[in-house]
């Protein structure tokens, strides 16, 4: 493990899986439950190529990292700061022959990465609309609300991205999945998986992963729901197998 000088307020999490760990700032945006969930959901072949968009302080390439047999992992960030972050946990991994943080805005890719050339996308995107906002250009803020891209443009980036029957894989509100899945369609996306993500049981579900194949035939399975928390308030069974986990299924 490599020494990494930390700035203020920041410090070095372990992420329980192979050694890895990640900087974060606590005044800043830190990786939940949804990153670690989309990082098992995506399915990732031996020497694919993957791009996440919106890959704040880094976390989801870095466990797709730890997971697979990836061979490139981009990850596009828009903050540079935090960017920068990201870069120096790529560092602290020593993981800088598989993973590429770009300080760029996804919607401006296209001299940046090559079109149509990847295997996998995914994204865990700013949930929430910007109406009523203090100050929009704070760090959690463009995290959590879409202020610098929307969800069209998140989806018609990733479809750009994709190769032919690339798969795209992405974490949101099951409020949106309308807007979802006629996004996807319009930019060749074919919803393929969804699987809601409830709290717990006898809760609606407040988060969904959904997967969507480029060009894929129409044709969607709705999975098993997963419950994140026990009657106990503990983590469940299967939450406590996802977090353990140290590989990714291929497809």
């Amino acid at each position: 493990m490599r020494e990494i000088n930390l700035r203020e307020n920041e410090r070095i999490d372990d992420l329980q899986m192979k050694g890895l760990k990640i900087i974060q700032n606590k005044d800043g945006f830190c990786f939940g439950v949804d990153a670690v969930l989309l990082a098992n959901f995506a399915k990732i072949k031996k020497d694919a190529k993957v791009v996440d968009l919106g890959t704040g302080t880094g976390i989801i390439p870095i466990l797709i990292a730890g997971k697979s047999k990836a061979k490139e992992i981009i990850g596009v960030e828009i903050q540079e700061e935090v960017a920068e972050m990201a870069e120096r946990s790529v560092k602290l991994n020593n993981l800088e022959n598989r993973i590429t943080i770009l300080n760029e805005d996804l919607k401006n890719l296209e001299n940046k990465l090559e079109t149509h050339g990847f295997h996998v996308v995914t994204s865990n995107p700013p949930y929430m609309h910007p109406e009523g906002l203090k100050n929009p250009n704070d760090k959690k803020a463009i995290s959590r609300h879409e202020i610098k891209c929307n969800l069209e443009d998140v989806i018609k980036a990733a479809s750009r991205l994709l190769m032919p029957h690339g798969k795209f894989f992405m974490i949101h509100r099951p409020t949106r999945l309308a807007d979802i899945i006629t996004l996807g369609r319009k930019y060749r996306l074919e919803p393929k998986e969804i699987r809601f993500i409830h709290p717990k049981i006898n809760k609606s579900p407040n988060i969904m992963l959904i997967h969507f194949a480029k060009d894929g035939k129409p044709e969607l399975k709705v999975l098993n729901p997963l419950y994140v928390y026990n009657e106990n308030g503990e983590y469940t069974d299967e939450i406590k197998e996802i977090y353990s986990k140290e590989e990714i299924g291929e497809n």
